[in-house]
């Protein structure tokens, strides 16, 4: 079994964790991003807190390895030693990311850490996530324009012409940083009257705007809606230049989506709107 491959091969990738493994899936794919478009299989293994399950995780691993022409990778936050050690014995590219990062700082602060299970999870957090859930419920509420109650409450209004990449941004800054975000389609009507839907201009501090190529977004629109004028490449070449006339027409920030990550998009918008988390 090589251990060096090319490029383009498949590989697995195994996100273990004591938790619900969102850590290591978010460490895991900022590390992978790296290397450009790879073809991965992932595989999140959450709540891996005792041996039994530590052998069975391990089992997986080892058989995926028979099954792949290359051995796995595995990013680890687990915390608990002798069940870290266990997977270590696994056929893979072991990353232990606790190891990495808390075992330096330990020398660093002169001190040993917890070493708890399921720390990054207890009673301290429960205000954050409660304003993660609040956040998540706003956003679907207030997707895709079918709301303007509460928009007050809005503290991000993504605009932009349908399947630009509005609602999995608006979803993402309220899962990973609790923002409410509404968002609003910019439509043919809005174009032919040269004006943002009217609701919006008293928001207009808190609008920021996604665009696309008209050619990514011909290829997202014939996925949902095959054959029609709506995907067609005319239509959407004529949707975004009325778009973004109009975003630059209202002073509105915004930026493409096609060639950007979520990461980095909410990232961008959070600077530009001068948000704290």
């Amino acid at each position: 079994m090589s251990e060096a491959p090319e490029p383009h091969y498949e590989r697995t990738v195994f996100y273990v964790s004591d938790g619900t493994g969102i850590t290591a899936e978010t460490f895991g794919h900022s590390l992978l991003t790296q290397f450009g478009n790879l073809p991965l299989r992932q595989v999140r293994m959450p709540f891996i807190d005792s041996l039994e399950k530590a052998e069975e995780a391990r089992r997986r691993i080892d058989a995926q390895a028979m099954l792949d022409r290359y051995r796995p990778i595995v990013f680890s936050t687990l915390v608990e030693t002798a069940i870290n050690e266990v997977l270590q014995g696994a056929h893979a590219r072991f990353l232990d990311l606790f190891a990495t990062f808390v075992e330096p700082l330990e020398q660093e602060l002169a001190m040993r850490s917890s070493h708890t299970i399921g720390q990054s999870h207890t009673v301290a957090n429960a205000q954050r996530y409660d304003e993660r859930i609040r956040a998540i419920n706003f956003s679907l509420s207030h997707d895709d324009g079918q709301s303007e109650a509460d928009l007050t409450s809005a503290q991000v209004i993504l605009v932009g012409v349908s399947r630009s990449g509005k609602t999995p941004t608006t979803l993402y800054l309220a899962m990973q940083y609790g923002v409410k975000s509404a968002n609003y389609p910019l439509i043919p009507e809005d174009f032919e009257r040269r004006r943002l839907p009217e609701v919006l201009y008293q928001f207009k501090s808190k609008l920021f705007g996604l665009t696309i190529t008209p050619e990514r977004l011909t290829e997202v629109r014939h996925e949902r809606r095959p054959g029609s004028n709506y995907a067609s490449l005319e239509n959407c070449r004529y949707e975004v230049a009325a778009a973004e006339a109009m975003m630059r027409r209202e002073g509105i920030p915004w930026l493409s989506s096609t060639h950007k990550s979520i990461e980095e998009i909410a990232t961008t918008i959070l600077q530009e709107l001068n948000l704290r988390f």
